[in-house]
């Protein structure tokens, strides 16, 4: 059967839950909002990887077709590897760019509040 609950654990337990909701919440990351750095990282392999294969495919499709195989299958796997990575920065960059505008509209909002209440 039940018993009556100790009213020093009660007492102990909301001073817990009142320190619990005073405490700061936890810094979020500047990633971008809405992606994890973990969907990010995986956007970008994926950016490098098929810049890679399309260089190596155009490379090795033009060297069945003109018989030269190794050269442009070389020449555009390099190429490839760099439009990769060129990909790869401007998804930083945009990235970086939209983490620094939310960075800046929440210190708007903070510093309109402010004068709000100011």
């Amino acid at each position: 059967m039940a018993s009556e609950p100790d009213p020093d654990r009660l007492r102990a337990l909301e001073k817990r839950l009142e320190a619990a909701k005073g405490k700061p919440k936890p810094e979020s990351t500047q990633t971008a909002k809405g992606f994890s750095q973990g969907e990010v990282a995986y956007r970008m392999v994926i950016e490098l990887a098929t810049g890679i294969l399309v260089g190596v495919g155009i490379g090795y499709g033009l060297d069945v077709l003109l018989g030269t195989l190794p050269v442009f299958l070389a020449i555009f796997s390099m190429v490839g590897f760099a439009a990769g990575v060129k990909t790869m920065l401007g998804t930083a960059r945009q990235i970086q760019d939209k983490a620094l505008a939310a960075a800046a509209a929440e210190a708007q909002a903070a510093q309109a509040a402010e004068r709000e209440r100011g």
